[in-house]
């Protein structure tokens, strides 16, 4: 089924709210047509192209809920999962944190469609895959990498009057570079919602360089270096951090926003004050839904605001019971960076370590936000501002507030995994051990 207009989404779920004789309705309709191609040892692997579309639809008597989906939409079809979801909610429990459907709500204007991305064809991606694989036999290194790309829409309706839709569109690509003597790795992640910004030659470059570079690594004594976390290693903290700004877990004291005897740390400064992180769904450069669970809108946001804590998230379960506004899971994640290359922050190292990304991130203490996990990928030793050596692989132990506090410096962003972040160079990142792995 090709992506629905607004008018065909209303048409559809109107027809799904009237076959209800249930309390409350509510049905979310989804769709994409998109497409992928995966290479591995130089060559490709797999491709294909995808069409879906899916109506999921939650019924509830009282607080009783059922819920039902189906990808057909035929007249009997609609009512048939209607129905379903109805004998499904009568058979439930009641769930004590039940919530009422939303009234209409008002929604910012997201600029998060682009035709460049649905008009992707196989030949593009193909193109693509032949600018990682052709480069990398000419240097003596494997390729192996991924690119997938969808457009689509998103929409609600219930039985209170509120209606949402949305239409968004998404190209994510990795590659990873070996270099065949099986010491070297470089890697790269890029990602878009017009594909006309992505450069795949370019991004392979970066994964290729760094394969070459990072080739027979020495090792280094684990302990508290000062470390240039490129952005989509320092993302791989911070969005622990975020996910971690939940009211609920902060009021029941299962959180690094807990206070100890009650209360949470919203109001107080627990970061450097050059630290300033908010999500914002209509970003040029990282639109996003501007909607939410439930129907909830999505705004800007300030979450941590010159170091200070200014907000966290609360379902509306949790508002309710707190008698405050909810406040959705962003959608996105932007902090504020500078205004210095990498290559700048490079220069202006005395002695440091280069980190590409971490891998296979675990929490250890989530009242501290502990994480351990391993460097990966393009590891470098720098010493009097210059990349001297590639480095082997560490294991850290590290809590992304610690490590806001450790601040030196902050790069330029880039978008990662559709936020923001900035790369940074951080002071006694804590380094507990060595890695075998490339």
């Amino acid at each position: 089924m090709a992506i629905l207009s607004k008018d065909e989404v209303r048409q559809i779920l109107e027809k799904v709210i009237g076959y209800s004789k249930a309390d409350a309705i509510e049905a979310n309709l989804n769709g994409n047509i998109g497409g992928n191609i995966r290479y591995a040892r130089n060559t490709v692997s797999t491709a294909g192209a995808e069409s879906n579309t899916s109506l999921v639809v939650q019924s509830s008597f009282g607080k009783k809920v059922g819920t039902a989906t189906i990808n057909e939409f035929d007249e009997d079809s609609l009512k048939k999962v209607v129905a379903r979801a109805e004998e499904l909610a009568r058979l439930s429990p009641e769930n004590p944190e039940f919530m009422e459907p939303l009234g209409p709500q008002t929604y910012l204007e997201s600029k998060s469609f682009f035709d460049s991305t649905r008009n992707i064809s196989p030949e593009y991606r193909a193109e693509v895959a032949a600018k990682s694989i052709n480069p990398a036999k000419a240097k003596d290194v494997t390729a192996a990498g991924f690119l997938q790309d969808s457009a689509g829409f998103s929409a609600m309706m219930n039985s209170k009057g509120l209606f949402a839709y949305n239409q968004s569109s998404s190209v994510d690509f990795t590659v990873t570079m070996r270099s065949n003597d099986g010491t070297g790795s470089g890697w790269v992640t890029r990602d878009f919602n017009d594909v006309d910004r992505f450069d795949a030659e370019a991004a392979s470059m970066v994964a290729l360089n760094k394969a070459t570079m990072s080739k027979n690594p020495k090792a280094l004594e684990p302990g508290k270096y000062t470390v240039i976390l490129e952005p989509a290693a320092a993302h791989d903290l911070l969005q622990n951090m975020i996910g971690n700004m939940d009211a609920r877990s902060a009021d029941e004291g299962r959180s690094f926003l807990s206070k100890q005897g009650g209360g949470t740390k919203v109001g107080e400064k627990l970061f450097d004050e050059r630290v300033t992180i908010f999500s914002d769904p209509t970003n040029d450069q990282v639109p996003s839904a501007p909607w939410g669970q439930d129907g909830l809108p999505v705004k800007k946001t300030m979450w941590v605001e010159n170091g200070v804590v200014k907000n966290m998230f609360y379902s509306r379960y949790w508002a309710e019971k707190n008698g405050v506004e909810p406040m959705p899971f962003p959608s996105n994640g932007i902090m504020i960076g500078g205004d210095k290359s990498l290559e700048d922050l490079i220069k202006g190292t005395e002695k440091g370590i280069l980190v590409t990304r971490l891998w296979y991130i675990r929490s250890v203490d989530p009242q501290t936000l502990l994480y351990t996990g391993l460097t990966r990928d393009g590891t470098f030793y720098i010493e009097n501002g210059e990349i001297k050596f590639p480095v082997k692989n560490f294991r850290f132990n590290e809590s992304p507030v610690i490590m806001l506090n450790n601040l030196e410096e902050l790069g330029e962003q880039q978008r990662v995994n559709g936020s923001l972040i900035p790369a940074m160079k951080i002071r006694d990142f804590t380094f507990t051990s060595l890695s075998d792995a490339i």
